[in-house]
């Protein structure tokens, strides 16, 4: 799968970050997702247990393995200076497996390049 790095430009303003994990999930391409976030990212994606680094890419690299579908709405932003929180209903379908679904809390943090990043991605913030 070829993408640009254009498609999925990381944006200035951060409440456009929803959008662009969507639509860099539903590519199929992990790099995509994975360039979504600072290099010392930690995510959630199993209740209680935050992985980083290599183990963050690996999960993203074995979940991208399943072909999820996501859709996703941004349901609250707060931004202040350099940090923003999202708050996130998701849902994910995916190949042989039940639906997924949650409400996310998202902590962005703005690079010096003006950027928004996922610093924190706790998919089960509702938890």
């Amino acid at each position: 799968m070829t993408t640009t790095a254009e498609e999925f430009e990381l944006p200035t303003d951060a409440t456009k970050m929803t959008a662009l994990y969507v639509r860099a999930m539903n590519s199929g391409d992990s790099a995509a997702v994975l360039n979504l976030y600072t290099e010392d990212a930690v995510s959630v994606w199993e209740p209680d247990l935050p992985v980083s680094g290599a183990e963050h890419e690996r999960t993203i690299e074995e979940f991208m393995a399943s072909a999820p579908r996501m859709t996703a709405e941004l349901r609250e932003s707060y931004v202040t200076g350099d940090t923003a929180l999202l708050v996130v209903d998701w849902t994910f379908e995916v190949e042989d497996g039940e639906p997924l679904s949650g409400t996310g809390l998202d902590v962005l943090r703005k690079g010096a390049d003006g950027r928004w990043r996922y610093a924190v991605d706790n998919p089960f913030g509702d938890n």
